[in-house]
């Protein structure tokens, strides 16, 4: 039995999707069904939580329009979803970011998380240089 989910998810699981953690800005490519016609929209925003794993994982996305928030939920393998473009990596230290709910303006910013890339292809989280480290002197 357990073979046979085994199977059944790996003809599911998109393997083209980028490495998503919460803070990361994405532009998600959406198809969407008007009639009988079918297009993509795009819904660009911050990725407040990640939830489940493998065939049921979903992230929601965050954005401000217009002075309302919105939030809007994707299943990670969904057909529905055409990519997942990940346009910056927020540092943050929090799994789930609901405190974005109750900030506006500059209060919902999100520090970005400086990469290295050390092998092409590879990332690597920068650690902070010394320079920009304070060190206390004694006299």
């Amino acid at each position: 039995m357990a073979d046979l989910m085994a199977s059944v998810a790996a003809g599911i699981i998109k393997k083209d999707l980028p490495p998503l953690h919460p803070g990361d800005s994405v532009r998600v490519h959406a198809k969407v069904v008007e009639g009988n016609r079918e297009r993509i929209q795009v819904f660009e925003g911050v990725v407040m939580r990640l939830r489940g794993g493998s065939v049921n994982g979903r992230f929601t996305v965050r954005r401000v329009s217009h002075g309302v928030g919105v939030e809007r939920t994707f299943m990670i393998n969904s057909p529905r979803i055409d990519k997942v473009e990940v346009l910056r990596h927020g540092h943050v230290r929090r799994a789930q970011l609901y405190y974005l709910r109750g900030r506006v303006g500059r209060a919902a910013r999100i520090r970005e998380r400086r990469i290295v890339a050390k092998v092409p292809g590879e990332a690597v989280v920068a650690a902070p240089s010394e320079e920009t480290q304070e060190t206390a002197v004694t006299t």
